[in-house]
């Protein structure tokens, strides 16, 4: 019974471990806004010193308050219509009525979540292209020794020189009267995708080609067809290197966004951070550094997403993920 308790009771090195991963990041989280707030006070710029941990907090809640002051707006905007439209059914039955949208200037967590779906889309179009096409030329030595000369030669290719090819292109073939997608929005997700398609395709490529030779064997013992050699071999002993493939490009195409963003002045977080350069008041670097660590912030959770993902999906659960 009473070694029943104490297995029940946490080991000492368990405790410690678990100590070790919550206070060593909570340390290293304070000595950075420590050096932050030593190092800012050192730096006059034109619009006044650089702000520090507490100014910068400070533009956050100015601009969590604009955002809701605007969805008060836009609430009352529509109100307004309801009523007026209201009226005018009350007079005439047959009245045609619409509401119109409401059209205010878009706030900080607005160009937030513009820029979340855009990346998310490019990204989603570049995995869709980069997996299937890793695995064929994984598995055809031929093929890749055709594509990989292609490949070395765009994947350095910057998103500032993809920018304006992808935009007189989308301009030319994209018309319509009624467009589904706005041009803006077109133009970054193809930016994204061809910038952060080669980390996937790569890594991809690679994992097929090292998958272990005795599996390799046994799927030909068990005369597999090609859908279930690629599904019961191939994948599961490629997903670490397809993943690894994964969290680049999804952090290339985080910052790739950002960068088009602000060169075309695209919806979104980039857009925000121009605006607030090229507005130059006393609150613009308060709230280009809320841009900022909201950006870095942004792309830690989407690189920790990829990773709890990794972890579902791999077979390997004892595999150490970081």
């Amino acid at each position: 019974m009473s070694s029943n308790v104490i297995s029940l009771i946490p080991s000492k090195a368990l405790v410690a471990n678990k100590s070790k991963a919550f206070v060593l990041p909570i340390i290293g989280i304070l000595m950075f806004l420590m050096m932050w707030h030593l190092s800012a006070r050192q730096v006059e710029t034109s619009l006044g010193t650089l702000p520090g941990p507490a100014q910068t907090y400070q533009q956050f809640s100015n601009l969590v308050g604009e955002h809701w002051d605007e969805r008060a707006k836009e609430v009352a905007f529509i109100e307004r219509q309801e009523k007026r439209n209201a009226k005018k059914l009350a007079k005439n039955p047959d009245a045609e009525v619409k509401i119109r949208p409401y059209t205010g200037k878009p706030t900080f967590f607005d160009q937030i979540a513009t820029s979340l779906i855009t990346v998310a889309s490019g990204f989603l179009l570049a995995t869709a292209i980069a997996i299937p096409l890793g695995i064929v030329l994984g598995l055809n030595h031929g093929a890749y020794q055709a594509f990989n000369p292609i490949i070395q030669l765009l994947k350095p290719v910057s998103p500032l020189a993809w920018l304006p090819i992808v935009t007189m292109v989308v301009s030319a073939t994209y018309v319509s009267d009624d467009p589904m997608f706005a041009k803006s929005f077109v133009n970054s997700l193809l930016t994204v995708a061809l910038c952060s398609i080669w980390p996937t395709l790569i890594n991809t490529a690679v994992g097929v080609t090292s998958v272990d030779k005795d599996l390799l064997n046994v799927s030909k013992v068990l005369q597999l067809s090609w859908w279930q050699h690629i599904r019961v071999i191939v994948l599961p002993s490629a997903i670490p290197m397809i993943f690894t493939g994964l969290r680049l490009s999804l952090g290339i195409a985080w910052m790739v966004l950002i960068a088009a963003e602000m060169l075309a002045q695209n919806p979104g977080l980039g857009k925000f951070v121009w605006d607030e350069f090229q507005n130059g008041s006393s609150e613009s670097l308060g709230r280009i550094m809320v841009a900022v660590i909201t950006i870095g912030l942004i792309g830690l959770l989407l690189d920790r997403g990829m990773l709890q993902l990794q972890k579902w999906l791999s077979w390997n659960k004892q595999q150490a993920l970081r």
